[in-house]
């Protein structure tokens, strides 16, 4: 049996497990395990585990997810997300279609502090739900704005997921920020912009509220500049270099922390709540490292991606249908992986066949632009049927609302994200301007 047999079928050994609902974490360790042995034996896998997860989690990069879930954490106790949405609800809300729009609003403000998107989506669906309830939004716009928002938080910094791309590509996390916030913006606009054509079509889907007085808007606005000091503390330290990434989050969790304890909504007890529910993320994203480094040795051990590699370069297709190509297959996985887990998965295999070809640009920026594609197909496959798991999370929110009337309300959502894809393939300078100008 040759090498590139013994790949796919520890491929498919890793697929039986995810589908009798192994944990993806375990289900890569297995496969990874089982393919060194074939490969090298036992002896060297004996040799290579006693050093293999210290090594793997001494790196300094990885102090940074951690602290940004701590943030992360802090920020959902002290009801950031309601004084973000009521802030928008305010100003947008009597408008036509305004509580969506004002519901996307806060997903991707809160998603600027949260960094993840299945936190985002949940947080705001119990904060915004009852609002466009109450309103009488059509069930298909309001669980389809709200699971297309909570995407948001993978993309606009600091994102978990972000980090873990550029620690797998070997890639300047600052720079990757500062690439991601311009799309992250874009994703915004052309959700706003899908829920105007939607209640300019069915403008029963989104009624007009009532219009907010200059005393409530000034109050709301208030409320809400703690979050903004410190997103701009936070990311503004990073983006012009008065601190690196790990510092950044050790600040923005301490603000985050001491907003929360301002706010009465942290007391001891909530502080250890915090602390529990950050270390047992940590462990997870960290354990899904360490399968997913076992199964990416094994594959190198084969070395199906070198192969792949070569197989792409010599095809004499276009890199752009190769990129195409990859992208479908992100989607695809999208809508039944932990994305996590499907970045470091694929990206040491996809990441060779990418520096093979010509998209007259250097690795570095390559890195950035490539990355910052996937992350938004990745965005996409979180609200892509048949299982699509920002879906399944509003879903949990909102049982009067069927799944298929969901699944129906974020297709024009889709399509967004997948001309936003279209448009930052053709203008890279889109991704990479704001990393030029602050170099």
């Amino acid at each position: 049996m040759n090498s590139v047999e013994l790949a796919i079928i520890g491929l498919v050994l890793m697929t039986v497990l995810l589908v009798i609902r192994v944990p993806v974490a375990l289900a890569m360790l297995v496969a990874g395990l089982i393919g060194y042995v074939a490969l090298s034996g036992v002896g060297p896998l004996m040799s290579y585990l006693k050093t293999a997860a210290f090594w793997r989690f001494a790196s300094y990069d990885f102090s940074v997810i951690p602290m940004f879930l701590l943030m992360g954490e802090f920020a959902s106790r002290s009801g950031l997300s309601r004084a973000l949405f009521g802030a928008a609800n305010v100003f947008v809300g009597h408008r036509r279609g305004g509580v969506a729009i004002a519901a996307v609003g806060g997903c991707a403000a809160f998603g600027a502090i949260c960094g993840s998107s299945l936190a985002t989506a949940g947080t705001m669906a119990r904060v915004a739900l009852p609002e466009l309830e109450r309103h009488r939004y059509s069930g298909s716009l309001a669980t389809g704005a709200l699971a297309a928002g909570g995407t948001l938080g993978i993309l606009i910094p600091p994102s978990v997921v972000l980090i873990i791309y550029a620690i797998a590509v070997q890639a300047n996390i600052v720079a990757m920020f500062q690439a991601a916030l311009v799309p992250g913006i874009l994703g915004v606009i052309g959700y706003v912009i899908v829920i105007m054509i939607w209640v300019r079509v069915s403008p029963e889907a989104g009624p007009v509220g009532e219009r907010a007085r200059g005393a409530e808007r000034i109050r709301a606005a208030l409320e809400t500049w703690p979050t903004v000091l410190l997103f701009i503390v936070v990311v503004g330290g990073i983006y012009f270099g008065i601190f690196d990434p790990t510092e950044g989050a050790a600040v923005g969790a301490f603000g985050a922390g001491v907003l929360a304890f301002w706010k009465g909504k942290l007391d001891f007890a909530g502080f250890l709540d915090c602390l529990t529910a950050t270390a047992k993320t940590s462990g997870m994203i960290f354990m899904i490292v360490l399968g997913a480094d076992f199964l990416n040795i094994f594959m190198a051990l084969t070395g199906v991606a070198d192969q792949l590699s070569e197989l792409a370069a010599n095809s004499g297709l276009d890199p752009y249908l190769i990129l195409v190509l990859l992208l479908i297959v992100y989607l695809g996985l999208g809508c039944l992986m932990d994305s996590l887990a499907m970045i470091f998965l694929t990206v040491p295999i996809f990441w060779p066949i990418m520096v093979g070809l010509d998209f007259g640009m250097p690795e570095a920026d390559l890195k950035m632009w490539f990355g910052i594609i996937i992350l938004i197909v990745v965005e996409a496959g979180l609200i892509t049927p048949p299982v699509g798991l920002n879906v399944l999370i509003i879903k949990h929110h909102a049982p009067k609302v069927s799944l298929r009337e969901t699944f129906r309300g974020v297709m024009p959502f889709l399509l967004s994200s997948l001309v936003r894809v279209a448009i930052l393939i053709l203008v890279p300078a889109l991704t990479l301007f704001l990393p030029h100008a602050l170099a």
